[in-house]
């Protein structure tokens, strides 16, 4: 299964962005390339059921058993990848899996699936051991997580999405958006700590929850932090710019789906931006956060708040 999704990683990459028109292919495949050798590479030699720990000279054995029936939900900001990755630590407990796909990726998660199954069955799987739904809806997937027969949820996705799953009566496990602050401190290692605050918010223009959302910077070494970033190709919007942008970004409270994944030349285009041609990040420096601060929220896009502390 992990060797077919491997083998599939680009296509289903690009079938992804196609159909979201979030992020870049190029970096969705690496997200399936993880998602199936490297996670098969850490779980592989696992032991997950049966005799798994003895503690104390015996005294304490750990033993572990399949849970039953996972009921999986998939984001549409990583379907293919979450699908793999759900899929394969499943039927490495030994368990079932059903899983309901984001309206919005539901082609490209089907396909996922379907690559899965047919691995599966080749290699001597029972059938129906793994399922997708296909024409997802939030009643089915309430029906889905309420089901007598599926023993834990895991919920990948919006913060409603996430509590439904808790709320469900079901064991769940979720996770919700991401908001993510990193911390340069005057003795970080600028250059460094800047390259991989940029790498991780341009990476599939900052899908991820796990993206870094806020930069905080120790007062001392702000200058350098900010030149280093604009080296890069981050652009500090100020005044009027930066209320454009937070207009289109949150104008109606919650994140506009529109922004989610795009490009940041893009985004400014739509605010009424005007940019240097090099840039790749928006920087808008705030003096606080939660609502009064809508920019300091969870931003799914290559937008980065900036701090000095």
């Amino acid at each position: 299964m992990a060797e077919a999704a491997f083998n599939s990683a680009e296509r289903l990459a690009k079938m992804a962005h196609e159909e979201t028109g979030f992020g870049k292919w190029q970096d969705k495949k690496i997200k399936n390339i993880f998602a199936s050798k490297f996670v098969y590479d850490s779980i592989k030699d696992l032991k997950t059921v049966g005799v798994i720990n003895s503690l104390y000279d015996g005294e304490i054995i750990e033993i572990a058993e399949p849970m039953g029936v996972v009921a999986a939900l998939i984001p549409s900001t990583n379907p293919t990848s979450t699908s793999f990755f759900k899929i394969l630590i499943s039927l490495k407990g030994r368990n079932g899996i059903v899983a309901s796909p984001h309206p919005r990726s539901v082609n490209c998660t089907l396909e996922a699936f379907r690559t899965m199954i047919d691995a599966a069955e080749k290699a001597g799987a029972p059938k129906n051991l793994i399922a997708c739904v296909s024409n997802p809806t939030m009643e089915g997937t309430n029906e889905l997580m309420k089901n007598k027969n599926v023993d834990v949820i895991l919920a990948t996705g919006s913060s409603p999405m996430v509590k439904a799953a808790y709320s469900s009566g079901t064991p769940a496990y979720g996770v919700g958006p991401g908001n993510v602050p990193a911390f340069i401190e005057r003795s970080a290692n600028i250059k460094k700590a800047v390259a991989d605050v940029f790498t991780g918010k341009t990476f599939d223009n900052g899908v991820l929850c796990s993206t870094e959302a806020s930069v905080i910077v120790d007062a001392p070494v702000d200058k350098l932090v900010r030149d280093e970033f604009i080296k890069r190709g981050c652009y500090f919007l100020h005044d009027e710019d930066k209320t454009k942008l937070e207009r289109l970004m949150f104008g109606k409270g919650s994140i506009n789906p529109d922004i989610v994944g795009q490009p940041a030349q893009y985004i400014a285009k739509k605010a009424g931006i005007n940019v240097p041609p090099n840039t790749e990040v928006l920087m808008v420096e705030l003096s606080g956060v939660g609502n009064k601060y809508p920019l300091s929220h969870e931003k799914l896009s290559p937008v980065l708040s900036y701090y000095v502390e």
